[in-house]
């Protein structure tokens, strides 16, 4: 299924110019041709092509297919970004083929980076989106400091994965799709002391995700399979 990413105003998808390209250039779409189109917003817009010029494609919206490819989890994820965003970029690729709702990017006192440029990850996300037949793009949060994110008055479960010493719930196994999830993980140099402790007071649980010592994008893909799994 080829699938185009668009804005819907009164009935009408207008494709993104780079799709309308290559719908029109490469596809060799027509005039009178039917395509499927999302927004981003949940649904499947069934479509016919009404106007196709350089970089603008219209389509008259048929009929629509909601909560397209949508998942029975409300599952988020804060995360430090890596210092190679292509390891950042390969997480939100998989993760939203998962189905997950929503990133936070975080920096932490041992972060290895702390600038993202959202348009291109929004990219990553679209195009994920359409790749695993989801109609709902995850929401990207703005990049923040752990101190304003851990602060901020999220509905659910809360939980912090880290490697210090002390009790751990596993996650693998306490993973619970019907209630919504938060989990926190942390950079290459991981939590500190006090950002633990922070958590704790703002009612985050702590977590192990298994034996392995495993890197930033790991941990948050299996996090996000640990739910995944339990549908």
């Amino acid at each position: 299924m080829q699938i185009f990413f668009a804005k819907i105003s009164d009935n009408i998808a207008l494709l993104h110019p780079d799709e309308a390209r290559h719908a029109s250039k490469v596809l060799r779409k027509k005039l009178g041709d039917k395509i499927q189109v999302l927004d981003g917003s949940g649904s499947l817009f069934h479509c016919q092509i009404i106007e196709i010029q350089r970089d603008k494609l219209a389509a008259k919206v048929l009929s629509v297919d909601e909560n397209f490819g949508s998942v029975p989890y409300d599952l988020s994820i804060a995360i430090a970004p890596t210092k190679n965003i292509d390891r950042f970029e390969w997480f939100l690729e998989k993760a939203t083929e998962m189905g997950i709702s929503a990133i936070y990017p975080i920096v932490t006192a041992n972060s290895e980076r702390s600038v993202i440029k959202p348009e291109r990850l929004e990219k990553v996300l679209v195009a994920a989106t359409k790749q695993s037949l989801k109609g709902r793009v995850p929401i990207l949060h703005p990049l923040q400091k752990f101190k304003e994110f851990i602060g901020l008055d999220i509905r659910g479960e809360k939980y912090i994965a880290h490697c210090a010493e002390g009790e751990k719930v596993n996650f693998l196994s306490a993973a619970n799709p019907t209630k919504p999830t938060l989990v926190c993980i942390g950079p290459e140099g991981d939590f500190n002391y006090s950002e633990i402790e922070l958590a704790a007071k703002n009612d985050f649980q702590t977590i192990s995700l298994g034996e392995s010592r495993l890197r930033t994008e790991t941990a948050g893909i299996v996090a996000v399979a640990a739910v995944y799994a339990k549908v």
